[in-house]
């Protein structure tokens, strides 16, 4: 739409992150993937590609190659699969000094994952439990030292739910991040994907305990409608929760979204509340949106609900969160950054989910043309 800017992103001043610690800082945990090769099936294949796949892990990437000096902090056993989870992060400039390193023989998390084609769906088997990153304790990290340059600190909804999958006593992840915040900048904002998933927890052990975490510590809360249905009942607008859990929804107004993210902030009292939203047509076509708004009443949505040639979805919406973070830090916490946010996170998870795995290996110049085409039209091959 013409009377959306186009934001230059490759001629962004980032000179204010320079000579200076990470900007954004994240933890959380990391899980090597098995995906088929040859196109069998998981319980057929003998041979399988080897990914890495993480929420925050994935983000902080995304973020890094944008230009954002970014840390991942996670505990990972000292043999070759971390050894790689490390020198992967490094390759993308990613801080990994603050790595925990736990005894070579615990457990790192996988992901045994088959790419579906309509109408057979995705499935994935999560093998998490007792993970080397499940527990990261409070004492393990020097948090004064990772967060002293931090602008925003991030975790993930996931993060949490690893101590109920385990059945542990203790959810050493929360301890951690608790400590976290007692020794962040007073100026560092902490932000949330609430990301739920039933297969780690129940919607009352995650409603119980991430409800406290996000109003007491979070100020920008990025989420879906779907899990605001179904752990707290919120609807979307003219649509009830069940409508919305059961997919039983049409077309969303601006006044839908724009009452959805009103509920949420004012049940959380966070500072932004950020939405994904995804319509999956089939398993290859998908459409995407998002949409902001902040305590001030900013509110900004997608232009435009835009098409996906689907390739694979996985780190999809970590690279949306990348490319939000990376409007709010280059323009501030305000409407111009939730607006630049909303339309870089866009355009990135747009390009990430033409590509296979997790990471978003994707860059400004391509995110960029992508926005410019949006903007003024075109869409003519470019030379890289």
């Amino acid at each position: 739409m013409n009377d959306v800017k186009h934001y230059k992103i490759t001629q962004d001043d980032l000179s204010q992150f320079a000579n200076r610690g990470p900007a954004f800082v994240t933890f959380g945990e990391v899980m090597v993937r098995d995906t088929p090769a040859d196109l069998e099936r998981p319980e057929r294949t003998r041979l399988v590609n080897l990914s890495m796949a993480g929420s925050e892990y994935t983000l902080a990437i995304g973020l890094s190659r944008l230009g954002i000096p970014s840390a991942y902090i996670t505990r990972v056993p000292n043999n070759p699969y971390g050894q790689a989870l490390r020198n992967i992060a490094r390759e993308q400039g990613v801080n990994v000094e603050h790595i925990v390193w736990a005894p070579k023989t615990e457990p790192i998390g996988r992901f045994i994952y088959e790419i579906g084609r309509t109408p057979r769906k995705n499935t994935g088997v999560y093998q998490r439990m007792f993970s080397a990153a499940s527990r990261l304790d409070t004492g393990m990290v020097d948090w004064k030292a990772a967060l002293k340059d931090a602008r925003i600190f991030h975790s993930s909804g996931i993060t949490f739910g690893l101590a109920t999958h385990s059945n542990y006593q203790r959810n050493f992840c929360h301890h951690a991040f608790e400590e976290a915040i007692a020794n962040k900048p007073a100026d560092c904002w902490v932000g949330m994907d609430f990301n739920y998933r039933g297969t780690l927890w129940s919607p009352d052990q995650a409603r119980d305990l991430l409800t406290p975490v996000v109003t007491d510590h979070v100020d920008i809360l990025i989420t879906t409608i779907e899990d605001m249905a179904k752990l707290y009942g919120i609807g979307c607008g003219q649509y009830s929760a069940k409508q919305v859990v059961d997919s039983d929804m049409g077309h969303i107004e601006d006044s839908d979204i724009r009452k959805f993210t009103h509920q949420v902030r004012e049940l959380f009292k966070v500072k932004i509340v950020a939405i994904t939203i995804r319509y999956p047509d089939t398993f290859e076509q998908h459409r995407w949106e998002s949409a902001a708004m902040d305590a001030e009443g900013n509110f900004f949505r997608s232009p435009a609900v835009r098409p996906i040639t689907l390739w694979d979805r996985l780190g999809g919406g970590d690279t949306w969160n990348a490319g939000f973070y990376y409007g709010l830090l280059t323009q501030n916490f305000g409407s111009e950054g939730i607006i630049k946010g909303t339309l870089v996170g866009d355009a990135a998870t747009r390009l990430k989910q033409t590509l296979m795995f997790d990471l978003p290996i994707i860059d400004k110049a391509e995110i960029e043309a992508l926005m410019k085409a949006e903007v003024f039209g075109g869409g003519k091959r470019t030379s890289r």
